[in-house]
Protein backbone atom coordinates (compact mmCIF):
# COMPACT_ATOMS: atom_id res chain seq x y z
CA UNK A 1 0.00 0.00 0.00
CA UNK A 2 1.89 3.24 -0.75
CA UNK A 3 2.00 6.46 0.12
CA UNK A 4 3.70 9.81 0.49
CA UNK A 5 6.60 7.62 -0.67
CA UNK A 6 5.25 6.05 -3.31
CA UNK A 7 5.05 7.99 -7.05
CA UNK A 8 2.01 9.65 -8.03
CA UNK A 9 -0.70 7.56 -10.30
CA UNK A 10 0.35 7.80 -13.65
CA UNK A 11 -1.89 10.60 -15.77
CA UNK A 12 -5.86 10.43 -14.99
CA UNK A 13 -7.65 8.29 -14.12
CA UNK A 14 -9.59 7.56 -17.62
CA UNK A 15 -11.63 5.03 -18.29
CA UNK A 16 -11.16 3.47 -21.66
CA UNK A 17 -15.29 3.61 -22.78
CA UNK A 18 -18.57 1.72 -22.55
CA UNK A 19 -20.10 1.42 -25.70
CA UNK A 20 -23.65 2.57 -25.80
CA UNK A 21 -26.40 0.83 -24.21
CA UNK A 22 -27.75 0.50 -28.04
CA UNK A 23 -31.27 -2.24 -28.42
CA UNK A 24 -28.86 -4.80 -26.28
CA UNK A 25 -31.18 -7.44 -25.03
CA UNK A 26 -28.52 -6.92 -21.88
CA UNK A 27 -27.31 -3.61 -19.79
CA UNK A 28 -24.03 -2.56 -19.89
CA UNK A 29 -23.87 -3.46 -16.32
CA UNK A 30 -25.41 -7.30 -17.05
CA UNK A 31 -22.72 -7.80 -19.77
CA UNK A 32 -19.63 -6.31 -17.68
CA UNK A 33 -21.22 -8.17 -14.52
CA UNK A 34 -21.02 -11.68 -16.71
CA UNK A 35 -17.45 -11.04 -18.61
CA UNK A 36 -16.31 -10.75 -14.59
CA UNK A 37 -17.31 -13.64 -13.73
CA UNK A 38 -15.96 -15.43 -16.71
CA UNK A 39 -12.80 -13.58 -16.30
CA UNK A 40 -12.56 -14.47 -12.78
CA UNK A 41 -13.30 -18.38 -13.51
CA UNK A 42 -11.31 -18.74 -16.54
CA UNK A 43 -8.72 -16.42 -16.23
CA UNK A 44 -7.58 -14.34 -19.17
CA UNK A 45 -6.43 -16.70 -21.61
CA UNK A 46 -8.75 -19.03 -20.93
CA UNK A 47 -12.20 -17.09 -21.14
CA UNK A 48 -13.73 -16.27 -24.27
CA UNK A 49 -16.27 -14.13 -25.64
CA UNK A 50 -18.94 -16.72 -26.63
CA UNK A 51 -18.84 -17.93 -22.67
CA UNK A 52 -19.55 -14.46 -21.62
CA UNK A 53 -22.38 -14.80 -24.56
CA UNK A 54 -23.37 -18.25 -23.19
CA UNK A 55 -23.54 -16.67 -19.41
CA UNK A 56 -25.84 -14.23 -20.20
CA UNK A 57 -28.34 -16.25 -22.57
CA UNK A 58 -27.79 -13.89 -25.45
CA UNK A 59 -26.78 -14.09 -29.35
CA UNK A 60 -22.77 -14.68 -30.00
CA UNK A 61 -22.82 -11.56 -32.18
CA UNK A 62 -23.54 -9.42 -29.02
CA UNK A 63 -20.34 -8.68 -27.20
CA UNK A 64 -18.42 -8.58 -30.26
CA UNK A 65 -20.96 -5.84 -31.39
CA UNK A 66 -20.32 -3.80 -28.13
CA UNK A 67 -16.95 -4.53 -27.32
CA UNK A 68 -15.20 -5.33 -30.39
CA UNK A 69 -13.17 -8.03 -28.81
CA UNK A 70 -12.02 -10.05 -25.73
CA UNK A 71 -9.62 -7.60 -24.77
CA UNK A 72 -11.46 -4.56 -25.38
CA UNK A 73 -14.04 -6.47 -23.12
CA UNK A 74 -11.12 -7.54 -20.20
CA UNK A 75 -10.11 -3.44 -20.20
CA UNK A 76 -13.82 -2.64 -20.11
CA UNK A 77 -14.91 -4.76 -16.90
CA UNK A 78 -11.65 -3.84 -14.94
CA UNK A 79 -12.49 0.14 -15.65
CA UNK A 80 -16.56 -0.64 -14.42
CA UNK A 81 -15.51 -2.43 -11.41
CA UNK A 82 -12.78 -0.31 -10.68
CA UNK A 83 -14.30 3.32 -11.03
CA UNK A 84 -17.47 2.30 -8.97
CA UNK A 85 -14.80 1.01 -6.03
CA UNK A 86 -12.73 4.23 -5.95
CA UNK A 87 -15.93 6.04 -5.99
CA UNK A 88 -17.12 4.06 -2.89
CA UNK A 89 -13.91 4.35 -0.64
CA UNK A 90 -13.39 7.97 -1.08
CA UNK A 91 -16.18 8.39 0.85
CA UNK A 92 -14.95 9.04 4.18
CA UNK A 93 -16.07 8.49 7.78
CA UNK A 94 -18.74 11.09 9.05
CA UNK A 95 -15.99 12.10 11.56
CA UNK A 96 -13.12 14.12 9.70
CA UNK A 97 -10.95 14.60 12.91
CA UNK A 98 -10.59 10.93 13.72
CA UNK A 99 -7.04 10.08 14.29
CA UNK A 100 -5.00 8.62 11.86
CA UNK A 101 -5.43 4.87 12.77
CA UNK A 102 -8.90 5.13 13.50
CA UNK A 103 -9.34 6.45 9.98
CA UNK A 104 -6.88 3.44 8.48
CA UNK A 105 -8.69 1.49 10.78
CA UNK A 106 -12.32 2.59 8.81
CA UNK A 107 -11.10 2.67 5.45
CA UNK A 108 -10.16 -1.49 6.08
CA UNK A 109 -13.56 -2.04 7.13
CA UNK A 110 -15.35 -0.33 4.41
CA UNK A 111 -12.84 -2.02 1.73
CA UNK A 112 -13.55 -5.08 3.19
CA UNK A 113 -17.47 -4.43 3.06
CA UNK A 114 -16.92 -3.76 -0.90
CA UNK A 115 -14.83 -7.00 -1.33
CA UNK A 116 -17.30 -8.69 0.62
CA UNK A 117 -19.61 -7.56 -2.79
CA UNK A 118 -17.48 -8.58 -4.98
CA UNK A 119 -15.53 -11.77 -4.23
CA UNK A 120 -14.43 -12.41 -8.45
CA UNK A 121 -12.15 -8.85 -8.65
CA UNK A 122 -9.99 -10.48 -6.08
CA UNK A 123 -9.84 -13.53 -8.34
CA UNK A 124 -9.20 -11.59 -10.79
CA UNK A 125 -6.39 -9.44 -9.43
CA UNK A 126 -4.84 -12.88 -8.23
CA UNK A 127 -4.65 -14.50 -11.75
CA UNK A 128 -3.06 -11.43 -13.05
CA UNK A 129 -1.10 -9.96 -10.36
CA UNK A 130 1.09 -13.19 -11.11
CA UNK A 131 1.53 -12.60 -14.89
CA UNK A 132 4.01 -9.70 -15.77
CA UNK A 133 2.07 -7.96 -18.70
CA UNK A 134 0.64 -5.39 -20.13
CA UNK A 135 -2.65 -5.96 -18.34
CA UNK A 136 -1.07 -6.37 -14.97
CA UNK A 137 0.39 -2.62 -15.56
CA UNK A 138 -2.80 -1.19 -17.05
CA UNK A 139 -4.34 -2.82 -13.56
CA UNK A 140 -1.51 -1.62 -11.17
CA UNK A 141 -0.96 2.08 -12.92
CA UNK A 142 -4.57 2.93 -13.49
CA UNK A 143 -6.92 1.59 -10.57
CA UNK A 144 -4.51 -0.35 -8.01
CA UNK A 145 -1.60 2.17 -6.82
CA UNK A 146 -4.81 4.89 -6.46
CA UNK A 147 -7.04 3.09 -4.25
CA UNK A 148 -3.61 2.26 -2.58
CA UNK A 149 -2.75 5.81 -1.69
CA UNK A 150 -6.10 6.59 -0.72
CA UNK A 151 -6.20 3.91 2.42
CA UNK A 152 -2.88 4.87 3.48
CA UNK A 153 -3.61 7.95 3.45
CA UNK A 154 -3.68 8.07 6.64
CA UNK A 155 -0.18 5.96 7.63
CA UNK A 156 1.70 9.36 6.64
CA UNK A 157 2.58 10.42 10.03
CA UNK A 158 3.69 7.08 10.62
CA UNK A 159 6.02 6.33 7.41
CA UNK A 160 7.68 10.13 7.88
CA UNK A 161 8.44 8.95 11.71
CA UNK A 162 9.84 5.71 10.42
CA UNK A 163 7.21 3.54 12.32
CA UNK A 164 6.32 2.37 9.19
CA UNK A 165 8.08 1.92 5.99
CA UNK A 166 7.20 1.27 1.76
CA UNK A 167 7.95 -2.69 2.35
CA UNK A 168 5.55 -2.17 5.54
CA UNK A 169 2.59 -1.02 3.60
CA UNK A 170 2.78 -3.61 0.94
CA UNK A 171 3.02 -6.32 4.04
CA UNK A 172 -0.38 -4.24 5.02
CA UNK A 173 -2.02 -4.90 1.41
CA UNK A 174 -0.98 -8.32 1.21
CA UNK A 175 -2.71 -8.89 4.68
CA UNK A 176 -5.76 -7.34 4.05
CA UNK A 177 -6.41 -7.49 0.45
CA UNK A 178 -5.69 -10.69 0.02
CA UNK A 179 -5.65 -12.33 3.05
CA UNK A 180 -8.54 -10.98 4.78
CA UNK A 181 -10.76 -11.32 1.75
CA UNK A 182 -9.61 -15.17 1.10
CA UNK A 183 -13.64 -15.74 3.12
CA UNK A 184 -15.18 -14.26 0.65
CA UNK A 185 -12.93 -15.41 -2.61
CA UNK A 186 -12.62 -19.18 -1.43
CA UNK A 187 -16.24 -19.77 -0.19
CA UNK A 188 -16.15 -23.23 -0.37
CA UNK A 189 -12.82 -23.83 1.91
CA UNK A 190 -14.66 -20.96 4.24
CA UNK A 191 -17.40 -23.07 4.70
CA UNK A 192 -15.44 -26.03 5.43
CA UNK A 193 -13.46 -23.85 8.46
CA UNK A 194 -17.49 -22.65 9.92
CA UNK A 195 -20.57 -23.33 8.17
CA UNK A 196 -21.90 -20.27 8.32
CA UNK A 197 -22.31 -18.03 4.59
CA UNK A 198 -19.16 -15.28 5.73
CA UNK A 199 -21.20 -12.61 3.16
CA UNK A 200 -23.70 -12.41 5.15
CA UNK A 201 -24.21 -8.86 6.22
CA UNK A 202 -23.09 -9.56 10.30
CA UNK A 203 -20.54 -12.11 9.24
CA UNK A 204 -18.71 -9.81 6.85
CA UNK A 205 -18.85 -6.74 9.99
CA UNK A 206 -17.62 -9.24 12.49
CA UNK A 207 -15.11 -10.25 9.99
CA UNK A 208 -14.01 -6.74 9.23
CA UNK A 209 -13.92 -5.36 12.50
CA UNK A 210 -11.78 -8.35 13.46
CA UNK A 211 -9.34 -7.65 10.68
CA UNK A 212 -8.95 -4.27 11.27
CA UNK A 213 -8.58 -4.44 15.19
CA UNK A 214 -6.05 -6.73 14.54
CA UNK A 215 -3.79 -4.64 12.19
CA UNK A 216 -4.04 -1.79 13.93
CA UNK A 217 -3.25 -2.96 17.06
CA UNK A 218 -0.03 -4.59 15.92
CA UNK A 219 0.75 -1.07 14.21
CA UNK A 220 -0.02 0.42 17.54
CA UNK A 221 2.61 -2.13 19.06
CA UNK A 222 5.31 -0.81 16.81
CA UNK A 223 3.96 2.83 17.44
CA UNK A 224 5.30 2.40 20.88
CA UNK A 225 8.41 0.89 20.42
CA UNK A 226 7.57 -2.13 21.73
CA UNK A 227 8.55 -4.38 18.36
CA UNK A 228 12.59 -5.28 18.69
CA UNK A 229 13.91 -4.49 15.66
CA UNK A 230 10.92 -2.71 14.71
CA UNK A 231 13.06 0.07 13.02
CA UNK A 232 14.51 -2.57 10.42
Amino acid sequence: MDTSVAPEPRGRRTTRGRPPAGDSPASADEILGAALRVFARDGFAGASVAAVNRELGVSHNLIHQRFGSKEALWYSVVDWIFDNAFTLLKIRPEKTDLPPLEEFRAGIIRFLELQAEYPDVVRLISMEAAIEGPRLTYLYDRHIEPMLILLAEPLKPLIQNKVLSRADLRSLHFLIAHGATAPFSMLPMAQRMAPADPRGAAAVRRHARLVADTIVAGIEVRAAGRVPGAEG
